[in-house]
């Protein structure tokens, strides 16, 4: 079990392949992850991406989205622990951990409200998609 174990969903009401456009653009993961490094490990175009991550913390992150009546439900995980001496994964202490896992759990929400907030910019509630 690693260190830092996230999941988190949160729902937009935009299509899938607006919101799958929003993470296609690698210049968007170094703002919203500045201290990972994310290489693609599958790109699933509408569907979301996993990636591997390196950096701050070494292991798994994946952005999946799922199509819920009239937006979609942006599903994130992320499943890692902090780089040993030699770049592998090192679990953390459990206090650091749960620490960190918190940290990140706050970040996560903070990328899918702030996606949330661009892309359903000017949509009044009960309104369809934009």
């Amino acid at each position: 079990m690693p260190s830092v174990d996230v999941v988190d969903e949160t729902f937009l009401a935009v299509p899938p392949e607006v919101v799958a456009a929003e993470f296609a653009v690698p210049a968007r993961w170094v703002r919203w992850w500045p201290d990972l490094r994310l290489a693609v490990d599958t790109d699933r175009g509408v569907q979301g991406f996993r990636w591997t991550v390196t950096g701050a913390l070494v292991g798994s992150m994946e952005v999946w989205l799922e199509p819920v009546l009239d937006g979609t439900v942006l599903h994130y995980f992320l499943r890692a622990d902090p780089p040993g001496p030699d770049g592998r994964p090192a679990p953390a202490p459990p206090r650091r951990g749960a620490a960190e896992a918190r940290r990140r759990q706050r970040a996560a929400k903070a990328v899918a409200f702030a996606c949330k907030d661009r892309l359903e910019a000017g949509r009044a509630p009960g309104e369809p998609p934009t």
